[in-house]
């Protein structure tokens, strides 16, 4: 038997020995590449597993904080009082003709109804009236403190509520069968309803102004060609509705009824000229002889409107002040039932105005948290309450017990009998007393 050459052994040792390295190699980079991918899996996968938790947390925390937003602290010498019922932000409120009661409307689903004898008190109780499936923008109290009208923020009607008095003093509140029918095609702005009863107003953000009975059939529709209407009200003695808008005047109509009752028509009256930009808001006195209104062009004015105006008297301007903040930020306007106070909401800020001088007398700086949606005095003037977060706040008039002062020692100074001084007399010590517990006596 012949063995193989030497040289031929040796080549096919050395064949074989590499091919087996090679083998060993690819086998070896397999194996590392596995390692690295089971190696590296787990920590990518950590990674992810603790920013998907810190993202959880996150969000967890974020709706913490949507759904107990932190209350807006605010403290005044001139602060009587805060109403802190509602759970989410105030819309609209509005006072009873008999004094009595405020409604407020809120984002929550309800209405509340506060009493105004507890306004100096700790506590101030409230009763809720649940508006279903909805809630109310805007609210308003009948005339007879029996009822109150609401404007349901998604159902864009009116919906009217009864209230029914309880034996504990308390109130059942029944929401009628039907809404109103759906008539503005857009956002509406106010409502209103007539101190006689006779008719309710509502206005958006267009150019129209509808009349309504109280069944919900529309009487009369109004186009006020002002480009676009920004605030619309029934005047106190119901004869009046007014609105002002992108022109810098407020224009003022009459509703007409017969002698029986029955609507007749809806007449131009007269018109507030004398602004040379937009009018953003006005308000009437308590028995409608006088006006006020702010405008873009960074002023108010106060206008006697007790005119004769079908034999085309015109109103007249009695006052004219400054407020700078008007220009550029929309604005709202309240103005006591004696028509001594202005006041002026901006942002969260109020400035309170004497009429007769033009001067401010006060100020109230970051209010509410958020921006103020409503301004009101109560019907005795003792009160300026403001809404614009979930809360009610409420001033005392300081410059309402100063008008009534300067108006008193002037009225003394003119008296010609005995009863009519001490009648003043009282009047004025009153006034200064007020003042006087508040710390707002000037020496």
């Amino acid at each position: 038997m012949e063995l193989p050459q030497m040289p031929e052994l040796m080549g096919l040792s050395l064949l074989v020995g590499l091919l087996a390295l090679m083998a060993t190699a690819a086998v070896a980079r397999g194996w590392l590449r596995a390692e690295e991918e089971r190696g590296g899996r787990p920590v990518r996968q950590k990674a992810n597993g603790t920013k998907k938790s810190g993202s959880k947390k996150q969000k967890q925390s974020q709706r913490i904080r949507k759904e107990k937003p932190q209350q807006h602290s605010f403290t005044h010498r001139l602060l009587a009082a805060a109403l802190k019922s509602h759970s989410g932000n105030i819309s609209c409120m509005d006072f009873s003709s008999n004094g009595k009661y405020l409604a407020t409307c809120a984002d929550d689903r309800t209405v509340r109804i506060w009493s105004t004898k507890d306004f100096l008190q700790r506590e101030h109780r409230s009763m809720r009236a649940n508006v279903e499936l909805d809630h109310a923008t805007l609210v308003r109290f009948s005339p007879d403190c029996r009822a109150f009208i609401v404007w349901l923020a998604n159902g864009d009607t009116l919906r009217v509520f009864k209230m029914t008095k309880r034996e504990d003093g308390g109130f059942t509140f029944t929401a009628t069968p039907e809404d109103f029918p759906k008539k503005h095609k857009a956002p509406v702005i106010n409502i209103g309803i007539a101190d006689t009863g006779k008719f309710i107003m509502t206005a958006s953000s267009d150019t129209t102004v509808l009349i309504w009975n109280l069944k919900g059939q529309v009487l009369s529709t109004i186009n006020t060609n002002q480009m676009n209407n920004t605030y619309a009200a029934i005047s106190p003695c119901s004869r009046f509705v007014a609105t002002c808008g992108f022109t810098p005047d407020v224009k003022v109509w009459e509703v007409c009824f017969g002698k029986k009752g029955d609507f007749q028509e809806v007449v131009r009256a007269f018109e507030l000229k004398g602004h040379t930009a937009a009018v953003h808001s006005f308000a009437f006195s308590n028995d409608s002889r006088r006006m006020a209104s702010v405008s873009k062009d960074g002023t108010w004015k106060l206008w006697d409107t007790d005119v004769e105006y079908k034999k085309q008297q015109d109103p007249y301007l009695l006052r004219t002040g400054r407020f700078e903040e008007a220009s550029t930020m929309q604005c709202r306007l309240a103005l006591s039932p004696d028509t001594h106070v202005l006041a002026l909401a901006s942002g969260t800020s109020i400035h309170l105005y004497n009429t007769r001088r033009g001067e401010k007398e006060e100020c109230f700086e970051q209010v509410h948290g958020e921006c103020i949606t409503d301004l009101s005095f109560d019907i005795t003037g003792r009160f300026l309450a403001s809404c614009g977060d979930r809360a009610v706040r409420l001033f005392h008039n300081t410059p309402g017990h100063r008008a009534v002062v300067e108006e008193m020692q002037g009225l003394l100074k003119r008296a010609s009998t005995e009863s009519t001084r001490q009648r003043l007399q009282q009047q004025l010590t009153q006034a200064q007393e007020a003042l006087r517990s508040l710390g707002a006596l000037k020496k």
